[in-house]
């Protein structure tokens, strides 16, 4: 990941705090940090599909975020200090959790449509939509995975050998 061209020129990326049965995120968010770079981080807002991705300070700031209902560290909602990535220069890389994903770049999330809902504003932002890339294990690469004129397709899937 830290060697991949689109993240060397990538100045401003949005990346998920991994759950326990995702790909780890913890060292290339230290990397961010440690490459100058500038790290949002989704904040999921409850019984909607709607996500922010907010600016953290520093890889340390993780452990000021609140413990979500999904067991997921996050922004608390009454937190406007942080930057709002696309209420600023928008975001020129986002790294994408998922439970499979085929090699057309279909993706199947949680089922909620959060990233979605979030690159359709992303590509309303004067900076575009930004370069998209899954972080994947090889089990989760599937043959198909199902699909809705919702669904947004990522530009690339990164696992083990791929």
């Amino acid at each position: 990941v830290i060697d991949h061209p689109k993240y060397q020129e990538s100045k401003r990326i949005a990346i998920f705090l991994s759950m326990p049965d995702e790909i780890q995120t913890e060292e290339i968010i230290k990397d961010i940090f440690k490459q100058g770079k500038e790290c949002f981080i989704p904040r999921y807002k409850p019984h909607s599909n709607h996500m922010d991705m907010l600016k953290l300070s520093s890889a340390e700031d993780i452990s000021s975020l609140a413990l979500t209902s999904w067991n997921i560290l996050q922004p608390s909602d009454d937190d406007s200090a942080r930057e709002e990535a696309l209420a600023g220069g928008g975001l020129d890389l986002i790294f994408m959790p998922g439970l499979g994903f085929d090699k057309k770049g279909n993706r199947l999330g949680r089922g909620k449509g959060y990233y979605d809902t979030y690159l359709e504003r992303c590509m309303k932002h004067p900076s575009g939509k930004p370069y998209t890339i899954a972080l994947a294990f090889r089990e989760q690469i599937c043959e198909s995975v199902p699909v809705t004129e919702n669904d947004v397709q990522i530009d690339e899937i990164l696992y083990e050998d791929c």
